[in-house]
């Protein structure tokens, strides 16, 4: 009995150093290159169907989701309209300058957008306040410089109180409304809708196959989740943006 399990022992042996022949070397090679755990991951995200997919267009009763008309003031006191964007791939929020919570935040990740954009003449923002007894053209100025707001084709946007909140709720429906008790007396979700060209509200699918909608602005990438587990958007964002930036360029 002691012999056999000695030839046990041996044939056990022979089978690791086979595999450590064939796959270390490997396993070696990639760790050196840093890429076990970033290649892996990126395979995942190119390969899945959110990601690869063309963007979805949003319906209601059958028919696609457009964005409806407006004309509002900007920053510097021009009149910008749904049709200034045209011809523009476009992010849509609702904010307000005085915004102590989520604002900040979506601010800044918009910026970064911007920035990373910068290449792109076609590339826009629309940021409506749902406070526009306070947020004049001249409190959007500062709000932008304070910011670092520099894209020619980022409005920031106000005007009729009932003409922004039809167009927050109803146009986009993103909700949005006034509400003294909450914290800084307004309450929003945290969302950005995406445009196309045509000013056709557009997204992903998520791993169920059902457009995401819109996409949460709330998270910054570096932190990734939030308290509840909610993951960041802003890198699918970013993706879905230069996907409608590149294809409708041609390139």
């Amino acid at each position: 009995m002691a012999e056999k399990r000695n030839y046990n022992y041996i044939w056990i042996g022979a089978v690791i150093l086979v595999f450590g022949a064939i796959f270390v070397p490997k396993i070696a090679d990639r760790l050196g290159e840093g890429s076990v755990v970033e290649r892996d991951r990126m395979s995942v995200a190119a390969g899945s169907e959110a990601g690869s997919a063309p963007l979805e267009y949003i319906t209601l009763n059958g028919e696609r989701r457009k964005v409806p008309d407006f004309a509002l003031t900007n920053q510097d006191s021009l009149l910008i309209t749904d049709a200034d964007y045209l011809g523009k791939v476009w992010v849509a929020e609702f904010f307000f300058t005085t915004c102590p919570t989520i604002c900040p935040q979506m601010t800044a990740n918009l910026v970064e957008l911007q920035d990373e954009l910068a290449e792109y003449e076609d590339f826009g923002v629309a940021s409506f306040t749902i406070n526009p007894r306070h947020d004049t053209p001249a409190v959007l100025k500062d709000y932008a410089e304070r910011y670092g707001i520099t894209d020619m084709d980022w409005h920031l946007l106000t005007g009729p109180r009932d003409s922004i909140y039809e167009l927050a709720n109803a146009g986009f429906n993103i909700f949005a409304a006034e509400i003294p008790d909450v914290p800084g007396g307004f309450e929003h979700s945290g969302l950005f809708a995406l445009i196309d060209r045509e000013g056709y509200i557009r997204s992903r699918k998520d791993q169920f196959g059902n457009p995401i909608v819109y996409y949460r602005g709330t998270i910054s990438r570096a932190d990734g989740t939030n308290d509840t587990g909610e993951t960041e958007q802003i890198s699918l964002l970013k993706e879905d943006l230069l996907k409608l930036l590149k294809e409708e360029n041609g390139k």
